[in-house]
C-alpha cells in the first residue's frame, strides 16, 4: 500500500530536491540620540514635580540627569515623599509641599512633571495649563472620556505643551519600526497583535504600603479627590490601580503603552471604531474590582487589533504587525523584521493528489520554471534591531524639556494621548458592560 504524503513531508521532500534559499539573521544596534550639551544656568529648564511615588521617583531621578534641567520644587500628599524628593535631588533644602498649587503659583517654575493616580490627572493637567505651565503627565492621560476632553480643551485654550508618559514613543526602536513600516517593509498592515503577561504579586500591584502611612502622614481626604469617600485605607493608597474609582486597570497601566507604540509605528492618531472585551479576576482575588486578565479586539478603520493582558501568566511583551510582505515584531529590547516573499518556494502540496506520473511531471516542470540558478539562491533575511529599552523614560522626558524651550510640538500631545486613553476606556467599558462598545464621534461618548 502506498503512503499518502502529508503536507509537511511533501514540502520537506521537495525542499531537499530544490535549490533552497538561505535563512540569514543579522543584528543592528541602534544608538540613542545624544543629549544636548551642558547649558548656562540662565538657559535651564526649571520644573516642579507633582507626585513622587513609584513612577514619580523614577521620573525625578531620570529628569535631573538631563543637562540643563533642574527640579526646584516638589509636591505630594504623603509626607514621606517630601523626604524622598530631597534624597533624590541631593538637595536638603528643596521646597516641598502637600499642595501642588504652590508649584503652579511660582513664577520661577517653567513646567511640571506629574505622576499621580489616574483620578487626579484631569485636575492637575487642567490647573497647570490654566496657570500657564507646560506639563508632562503620566499615562493613561485620563481617568474617563470626559476628563480627557477637558484636558485637551485646556491645553489648546492655553497653548500649552502637554506630553503624556507612554515613553516608548520616543525610543529608537519605535522610530525604527515607524521608518520600516512607512518604507513598505511589510506592506499595508492587515492585523496587529499586542500581548503582555506578568506572574507575580508586585506585577499585579500588590505593593507594600509605606510603614508609617497614616492619616497624620497622608492627607487622605484630599487624596480621594472626587472618588467615593471611605475611611483611611492604606491598601487603596498603595494599590490604587486595583480599583476603578482611582485607576484604569491593566488597560491604563499596560495596554496604553502598547496602543501608543502601535499608533506611532503605523502613523495613526485616532480612536478605534469599536472594542469587544472579555476577562475577569482569576488569580488576584484581593478585593480589587479591575480584571487581572483582559482581552480586547479593536476595530481601527477595518484593521483588527487584538490585545491580551494577563497578570497570572508571564509572557514576553510583543507588538506584532502583520502584512503581506512580512512581520515586524517589537519586543522590550529589540525589533525584528522578517520579510516574506508571499510566493511558492516549493511545488504545491496539492499535487500529492495527482497520480504518480502526473505528479512527477508537474514537480519536474515546476523546478524547471522556478529554481534559481546555482550560486544565486535567494537569501531570506531576518533583521534584528537592538535598542536600549522600548520603554526608556529619559529620552521621552528629554523630548518634553526640549519642547518647553523650543515650543516645537511633541508626538504624544494631549490629542494623541486622549486617543490612546479612549481606547483603554472602551476596553474597560466593554468589559464592565459585558458587550461590544463603539465610539460615537458626534457625541464624543462610548456607546453599546
Amino acid at each position: 500500500m502506498k503512503r499518502i504524503l502529508s503536507r509537511r513531508a511533501f514540502l520537506q521532500g521537495s525542499a531537499a530536491a530544490a535549490a533552497g534559499g538561505l535563512l540569514v539573521s543579522k543584528t543592528i544596534k541602534l544608538e540613542a540620540q545624544p543629549f544636548p550639551p551642558a547649558v548656562a544656568p540662565s538657559d535651564r529648564v526649571r520644573f516642579g514635580m507633582i507626585g513622587i511615588g513609584m513612577q514619580g521617583s523614577g521620573l525625578l531621578t531620570d529628569a535631573i540627569t538631563i543637562p540643563g534641567v533642574e527640579c526646584v520644587g516638589a509636591a505630594d500628599l504623603y509626607d514621606g515623599r517630601h523626604t524622598l524628593a530631597r534624597e533624590i535631588t541631593a538637595n536638603p533644602n528643596l521646597p516641598t509641599s502637600r499642595h501642588y498649587q504652590d508649584l503652579l503659583d511660582r513664577k520661577d517654575i517653567d513646567c511640571i512633571v506629574a505622576a499621580v493616580p489616574d483620578h487626579w490627572h484631569r485636575r492637575v493637567v487642567v490647573d497647570a495649563c490654566n496657570a500657564g505651565k507646560d506639563i508632562y503627565c503620566e499615562k493613561p492621560m485620563s481617568h474617563n472620556v470626559a476628563d480627557g476632553l477637558s484636558m485637551v480643551e485646556a491645553a489648546q485654550k492655553n497653548n500649552r505643551i502637554v506630553q503624556i508618559g507612554s515613553q516608548r514613543v520616543s525610543s529608537v526602536l519605535c522610530a525604527k519600526a515607524r521608518e520600516l513600516y512607512a518604507g513598505g517593509a511589510i506592506g499595508d498592515v492587515e492585523m496587529v497583535e499586542l500581548t503582555l503577561g506578568r506572574n507575580d504579586p508586585t506585577g499585579a500591584w500588590e505593593y507594600p504600603p509605606p510603614t508609617d502611612l497614616s492619616p497624620e502622614t497622608l492627607d487622605w481626604d484630599t487624596w480621594l479627590n472626587d472618588a467615593p469617600k471611605i475611611p483611611f485605607n492604606k491598601l487603596h493608597f498603595a494599590r490604587w490601580r486595583c480599583w476603578r474609582a482611582y485607576g484604569t486597570g491593566v488597560a491604563g497601566d499596560l495596554m496604553v503603552h502598547l496602543i501608543s507604540g502601535m499608533l506611532v509605528t503605523l502613523g495613526w492618531n485616532e480612536v478605534p471604531k469599536s472594542a469587544t472585551a472579555m476577562g475577569g479576576i482569576f488569580r488576584f482575588k484581593d478585593g480589587r474590582d479591575m480584571p487581572d486578565f483582559h482581552t480586547v479586539l479593536f476595530d481601527y478603520h477595518g484593521i483588527p487589533v487584538y490585545v491580551r493582558l494577563d497578570l497570572g501568566c508571564e509572557t514576553a511583551e510583543l507588538a506584532r504587525f502583520m502584512g503581506p510582505e512580512g512581520l515586524l515584531d517589537a519586543g522590550e529590547l529589540e525589533l525584528r523584521h522578517s520579510a516574506q516573499a508571499g510566493v511558492d518556494t516549493d511545488p504545491s502540496y496539492y499535487s500529492s493528489s495527482f497520480p504518480a506520473k502526473m505528479r512527477a511531471e508537474y514537480v519536474k516542470q515546476w523546478h524547471l520554471e522556478h529554481d534559481p540558478p546555482l550560486g544565486k539562491e535567494p537569501m531570506h533575511d531576518d533583521t534584528v534591531y537592538r535598542g536600549h529599552d522600548w520603554d526608556d523614560m529619559t529620552p521621552h522626558l528629554n523630548v518634553f524639556f526640549q519642547s518647553v524651550k523650543s515650543r516645537k510640538p511633541v508626538t504624544e500631545d494631549a490629542v494623541f494621548g486622549n486617543h490612546a486613553a479612549i481606547a483603554c476606556h472602551m476596553a474597560n467599558e466593554s468589559y464592565f458592560r459585558q458587550k461590544p462598545v463603539t465610539w460615537d464621534e458626534a457625541s464624543k461618548t462610548i456607546k453599546s
